[in-house]
């Protein structure tokens, strides 16, 4: 079982790897082609920001299946079955669909219908649900029509879902990394664990899913250097939802021979093994509790569904006194208790210990909402390896040296040393990183006062 792990993690390595590499480059080039729209009412960014990272993400994806298909335990994924290049082939429409978005501002209803052309593409060449496990009746088959349908509605909820939740940096880019290494855990169990080769493309699909998010998200934590834009957003929901259809509509629950009786028994038997196969309800459930509040609220305020705003759940979290590297980690920890207990629960669905995990963590979770404004301190022996904000003594050092006369009303607010550059720190989330052209410049005060005006 080692050798196998070894290719995953070589290929996840060289995904990660040429994305981090081309993400700069890509950069550069939003710059140069303008892909940088003006800052809107509902963006938390308060700096104009490139797009177009999902350029460097759909490099990484074509890098991993070619270090896969050239890898021995891996090709056998590409020599029995087609769905690596029906992936490729919807992800390719897709990522096209969304460059376009992020440099013209394309309409909503045609990206719809670029969805629905990318998910039919891969039905066409045979990633498409073909059975359902249903509690009470067995596995049912489904016609033609009916799996198209399904697979089509799967693709496009999971594609927008991670497109609503793209909001604040780092945040999707971390929150599909969860929801891929989950799935990988789980998937790879099928496919090694009972032999079940129909298992294996969906493992493939999370381990070169991480590794885009995992090359990406340097570039993209707060403060952002790129965004990746509707190419990167829709591109790794397409994924997702490839490596979900993979292994819910093609895995017989036959040949896992988990028990005896009859299919109907074994079905209901093994409901919890499938949960983590339904990945839009279970791995992206915030994501699509988002999207469905977002859907309900608009359609209430007499807005399209399509129409932006600032109520998705990040925006709430800002809004309640969260930072945004905090709200970032409280979206990240929700993610992951949702998605590693489902994988739990469907190992040991037996075990009373995993429902106690959950219910405790999800107390933590309770308690972290309730404490919006609480920073964290290090110890005094750990200073010199935390960000400056949590060092107790510098910052209590600073307020002791800073004159009376740079305090606020009633000494309570010091001074910043650059008062022109605080004066621009309004809205909910702070200054957003670098700036479009480069990384924030150090000499402004001085440029300003040799500047002839």
């Amino acid at each position: 079982m080692g050798q196998p792990v070894r290719d995953y993690l070589l290929t996840l390595c060289v995904t990660a790897a040429v994305t981090y590499l081309l993400t700069g480059p890509v950069r550069k080039f939003a710059i140069a082609i303008g892909a940088m729209p003006a800052i809107r009412a509902r963006d938390v960014h308060r700096e104009p920001t490139p797009r177009l990272g999902g350029i460097a993400m759909f490099g990484g994806l074509c890098a991993g299946l070619i270090v896969a298909d050239h890898l021995f335990n891996l090709n056998g994924v590409f020599e029995l079955s087609n769905e690596p290049r029906a992936l490729l082939s919807g992800a390719a429409l897709i990522w096209l669909i969304g460059v376009l978005d992020d440099k013209f501002e394309i309409d909503a209803l045609i990206k719809l219908g670029g969805q629905m052309i990318a998910a039919a593409v891969m039905v066409i060449q045979g990633l498409t649900i073909l059975w359902l496990p249903i509690p009470g009746l067995g596995t049912v088959a489904l016609t033609q029509w009916q799996g198209t349908l399904l697979t089509v509605a799967l693709v496009v909820i999971t594609i927008n879902a991670v497109n609503f939740v793209d909001g604040l940096d780092g945040l999707a880019a971390g929150m599909v990394c969860i929801a891929s290494a989950a799935f990988f855990l789980y998937t790879y169990r099928l496919w090694y664990g009972y032999g079940i080769e129909a298992a294996a493309p969906a493992t493939l699909f999370a381990a070169i899913l991480m590794g885009m998010c995992l090359g990406f998200l340097p570039h993209n934590m707060h403060p952002a250097r790129i965004f990746m834009g509707d190419s990167g957003s829709m591109l790794i929901g397409l994924v997702l939802a490839a490596g979900a259809i993979s292994v819910t509509g093609q895995v017989d629950p036959d040949a896992m021979k988990l028990f005896e009786g009859s299919e109907r028994q074994a079905t209901h038997a093994m409901l919890p093994v499938f949960i983590p196969l339904l990945l839009p309800l279970t791995i992206i459930a915030i994501p699509a509790a988002d999207l469905i509040l977002a859907i309900v609220r608009r359609t209430w305020n007499g807005q399209s569904p399509f129409a932006a705003d600032r109520g998705h759940l990040h925006h709430r979290l800002l809004e309640i006194g969260h930072s945004h590297s905090r709200s970032v980690l409280i979206m990240y920890f929700w993610s992951a208790l949702i998605a590693f207990g489902a994988v739990g629960y469907s190992v040991h669905s037996a075990s009373l210990w995993i429902v106690l995990v959950i219910v405790g963590l999800s107390a933590v979770g309770l308690v972290l909402l309730l404490m919006p404004r609480f920073t964290p301190r290090a110890p005094h022996w750990a200073e010199s390896f935390v960000p400056p904000r949590y060092r107790r003594r510098r910052r209590e050092d600073e307020t002791e040296d800073a004159p009376q006369g740079q305090h606020g009303h009633g000494g309570s607010q010091m001074a910043s040393p650059e008062p022109e550059r605080a004066s621009v720190s309004v809205g909910v989330s702070g200054v957003n990183g670098a700036t479009a052209i480069g990384p924030r410049s150090r000499f402004t005060d001085r440029d300003r006062a040799e500047s002839p005006r």
